[in-house]
């Protein structure tokens, strides 16, 4: 009875159990031990809740799967209903007996009262869309703007192929089961997509990037947008960056800088790595991949993006030279940052004007304030910062749990805050699951569920749906297995009747939108020529299903980081596709086949029955702490390779059909790493911008402290001091304030 007893999280920073186990220690160490004496302890309560989601909505994604299931059971009674009503309206018109005629109509009163007014004025309505697209324009509104579409494309032999396919129906029991469940593109459940058409000039290539040092990285940036009608950018960071230090001699971390991804350190980094691509163009949007010090990555990227548009309205103003005289002041005993080596094809500069220096340092508070909310308003793109998937396979978490997880609804918060509604605050991400091994069931329930839990914390932190819904974007794997050739219907059918069903969201919200790429885990060292036809049937998946970006492996990842040839060779086939395959000129192509409608409902009762098994382990987070996830993915990874190496599983050129030579690994020609000087140059920079802003440092602890102490906007904060701080600094200091992260055992 009289040892004590502490209840104690040890995974949980700032953990009331664990403080007062240490309390109490020390207070007895105190007592009994001569070093301790004079030391001054105070007993640290956490205000914080430990519950990041109240226990009363614990079955969260349980009641989402009987929504949905519910859903489903109506519609199909509906269906029966609108069948039997269609049959006793046609024989009415085909029936002379008054008598008969009088019961007929009696039902037919009858059953119409037994089905809403909104399920009959989808199956009146459905013929008036019908001839909307039979006419030569489809003309549709998106934000109040009418947008014009041809309805049909030409092709060489004088065809009329259109680019939305119909139905060919009749009963009103198949209409309302086709309405109801498949819909026309841009209509709920948006099933077959979440707009009417695609985006004219835009086509769904994002061709993900990042080797060595930011300048590097620009001139591949560069590479990948020549001849494109739209810039779209997708960033691969080296693990220094991903796991938030700075460029330094360490041995551990001096091998690192700039391998299998760029390195990026501060926001003059930004600003090169992005140089020459206007960041504010409808056209151009850019996408980061980046996780647990994706908040100061963020506050880089935008600050970056600011500062352009602050160098652009310095240009049209005419004030160069009245700047030029403030940057030499500032830089008066400093030595400025400069961009190494020469710039790309098509670089015009933009980016680098005010290099070294913030828009708010020579512009005034006013104008930049104006320039600022303009560009945070018009800015496109993706920041990755998912971390439960990071604490599920991938495993770049740094923070503790709980203190990432406040970073990122912050972030969001932020985004509301300044209306940024062209922007992802996070991407939900089902890739990294798949590539660590997981089929495609459980990437897409495990991701989807992951969402749901972000809706729930969101929710509790007082957000409204429509809100933050429309910034969450979701990041799924294209393998090559069946199921993959619906991954996107499903998850838009889901996410749609859940968003309208249980969180009545308005139409915005419920549409889910997505990113895919080809598999990595499909790309093999054998025969790796192979890879490319693995990629282009894996492409095809992806655009038949609608998705709204897609980035297509280069064949030799297996072996290297791409070159210049493999890269070229990947974007091709997403260009073959879009403007060479015939077939991909129509936008629906999968609607209507009998498989694909089956494996659509398959795949959807698989993942709700997966929401059920979550459920049963305290929904993601307690499923977590339970290490499920970890371990279902690591099962279905040891299946799939006992298969591929037992031959169960065949894959050509790898273990069947093998070249005469045995079909050994290939050695890459050339290997792409970050060189000496490329290392040496970033260890270089952020010395230097640590020198230059100095002065800056203690202060910026001290508002990332009292921010942190007042439960206050974290991003906020990070938004302000990521002009003057590099990320290593910044990441010091919140392991500080939030805690180091540490796995549940």
């Amino acid at each position: 009875d009289s040892m004590p007893v502490y209840g104690t999280i040890s995974s949980e920073f700032n953990n009331n159990g664990l403080n007062q186990f240490y309390f109490h220690l020390m207070n007895k160490l105190l007592k009994k031990v001569p070093y301790f004496h004079g030391l001054k302890t105070k007993q640290v309560i956490s205000t914080e809740s430990v519950e990041l989601i109240p226990p009363k909505r614990n079955r969260y994604l349980s009641e989402i799967a009987d929504v949905i299931r519910d859903y489903n059971e109506q519609v199909v009674k509906d269906s029966k209903i609108a069948g039997s009503l269609f049959a006793l309206t046609q024989s009415l018109n085909l029936i002379s007996n008054k008598d008969a005629k009088i019961e007929i109509s009696k039902k037919i009163k009858e059953l119409t009262d037994a089905l809403s007014p909104f399920k009959l004025s989808l199956i009146k309505s459905y013929h008036k869309k019908i001839e909307k697209y039979k006419e030569k324009v489809f003309t549709y509104k998106v934000r109040g703007k009418n947008i014009k579409v041809d309805n049909f494309t030409e092709s060489l032999s004088g065809l009329q192929i259109p680019v939305v396919s119909l139905p060919k129906k009749t009963s009103w029991e198949d209409l309302l089961l086709w309405i109801s469940q498949e819909n026309f593109p841009g209509e709920f459940p948006y099933t077959s997509g979440i707009y009417p058409f695609k985006r004219a000039l835009e086509d769904p290539i994002r061709m993900f990037a990042g080797e060595g040092s930011p300048e590097r990285t620009n001139h591949r940036f560069h590479y990948l947008s020549q001849d494109m009608d739209s810039i779209r950018l997708s960033t691969a960071f080296d693990s220094v960056t991903l796991y938030g230090r700075d460029p330094h001699e360490r041995p551990d971390i001096y091998g690192k800088i700039g391998n299998a991804g760029v390195s990026v350190c501060s926001i003059d980094d930004a600003k090169k790595l992005y140089s020459g691509f206007n960041l504010c163009d409808s056209k151009t949007s850019v996408s980061m991949t980046i996780n647990g010090p994706a908040p100061m990555i963020l506050g880089f990227f935008l600050n970056a993006a600011i500062d352009q548009q602050c160098e652009l309205y310095i240009k049209q103003k005419g004030i160069e030279k009245e700047v030029d005289r403030l940057i030499k002041k500032i830089y008066k005993n400093k030595k400025r940052p400069i961009y190494h080596g020469s710039l790309p094809k098509g670089h015009n500069g933009l980016g680098l004007y005010l290099l070294g220096v913030s828009g708010n340092q020579v512009l005034d508070s006013s104008i930049y304030n104006e320039i600022k909310l303009k560009t945070l308003s018009t800015v496109r793109g993706t920041v990755q910062a998912d971390i439960l998937k990071e604490d599920q396979a991938q495993n770049t978490c740094i923070f503790s749990t709980h203190f990432a997880l406040k970073m990122m609804a912050d972030i969001q918060q932020y985004f509301i805050d300044y209306k940024i509604r062209n922007f992802y605050s996070v991407s939900i991400s089902g890739y990294h699951i798949a590539e660590a091994g997981a089929n495609p069931i459980t990437q897409l329930a495990f991701t989807l569920a992951n969402g749901f839990t972000y809706v729930e914390y969101y929710l509790s932190r007082g957000m409204h749906i429509d809100d933050f819904a429309p910034n969450l974007s979701f990041f799924f794997s294209n393998g090559i297995d069946p199921e993959y050739a619906v991954i996107g219907r499903v998850a838009r059918r889901i996410w749609s009747k859940a968003m309208k069903g249980k969180y009545n969201a308005n139409e915005r919200s419920q549409k889910l939108k997505y990113h895919i790429q080809t598999s990595g885990r499909s790309l093999h060292a054998q025969e790796i020529s192979f890879n490319d036809i693995r990629t282009t049937l894996q492409a095809l998946y992806a655009i038949y299903d609608n998705c709204n970006s897609l980035h297509t492996n280069a064949y030799d990842e297996a072996i290297t980081t791409p070159t210049e040839e493999s890269v070229r060779r990947a974007v091709a086939i997403q260009l073959i596709i879009n403007k060479e395959l015939g077939l991909a000129k129509n936008q629906n192509p999968m609607q209507g086949s009998f498989v694909i409608e089956e494996l659509t409902c398959l795949v959807e009762e698989a993942v709700l029955a997966e929401f059920d098994r979550l459920t049963e382990r305290g929904s993601v987070l307690g499923a977590m702490e339970r290490m499920y996830q970890r371990g279902k993915i690591q099962e279905e990874s040891i299946y799939y390779e006992t298969k591929k190496h037992t031959g169960e599983y065949p894959i050509v050129g790898v273990n069947t059909f093998l070249g005469s030579d045995g079909s050994p690994t290939i050695k890459p020609k050339q290997v792409i790493r970050s060189s000496s000087q490329e290392k040496k140059n970033q260890i270089k920079s952020v010395k230097l911008f640590q020198k230059n802003h100095k002065e800056d440092y203690c202060e910026s602890v001290k508002i990332l402290e009292k921010a942190v102490e007042n439960n206050e906007n974290i991003f906020e904060v990070i938004m302000n001091i990521s002009n003057s701080q590099t990320l290593g600094q910044i990441t010091a200091a919140l392991f500080q304030l939030g805690g180091e992260y540490r796995r549940n055992m």
